[in-house]
């Protein structure tokens, strides 16, 4: 354990996340989602919601604020303005741990896609459906760094 890191951040994700420049794209999926097939690296985080995943990536990882759009939902199939409870709750800790930033929504495939082209994939054991949420990181501000 360190002090400041969101607990359920294993190494391997702090490492990922760090690893990560700006631009870069992560996926928190939830238990349904294809994660080993999609290409990008896959850390497991059993036991972890993909909403508490979210604001723990969050506490750490800035948004992109160079693009319009930052974060995205995977659309629900068949009813497009359907907002499930999860993407309301992905909404409310955006809005706590990074600013007014909305979350986008992508149709199915279009999400599939775009995954394929992140940098890594956390594969959460959320079992709510359409419990996915993809966020482009930004930068770190000089003012943002610890130096001791």
């Amino acid at each position: 354990m360190l002090k400041g890191i969101h607990p359920v951040l294993s190494p391997d994700l702090l490492l990922a996340i760090a690893r990560m420049g700006h631009g870069d794209e992560i996926v928190i999926a939830d238990a349904n989602f294809p994660s080993s097939s999609m290409g990008p690296e896959v850390i497991r985080a059993d036991g972890v919601s993909a909403t508490t995943m979210a604001e723990a990536i969050l506490t750490h990882l800035p948004l992109d604020t160079f693009v319009p759009e930052t974060a995205w939902r995977m659309e629900v199939v068949g009813d497009p303005q359907a907002v499930p409870e999860v993407c309301t709750e992905f909404q409310t800790i955006v809005n706590a741990r990074a600013g007014d930033y909305p979350i986008a929504t992508l149709e199915r495939f279009a999400f599939y896609e775009r995954s394929r082209k992140a940098a890594y994939i956390v594969a959460t054991t959320e079992f709510r459906l359409y419990g996915n949420l993809i966020l482009k990181k930004g930068v770190v501000h000089p003012h943002e760094v610890f130096t001791g």
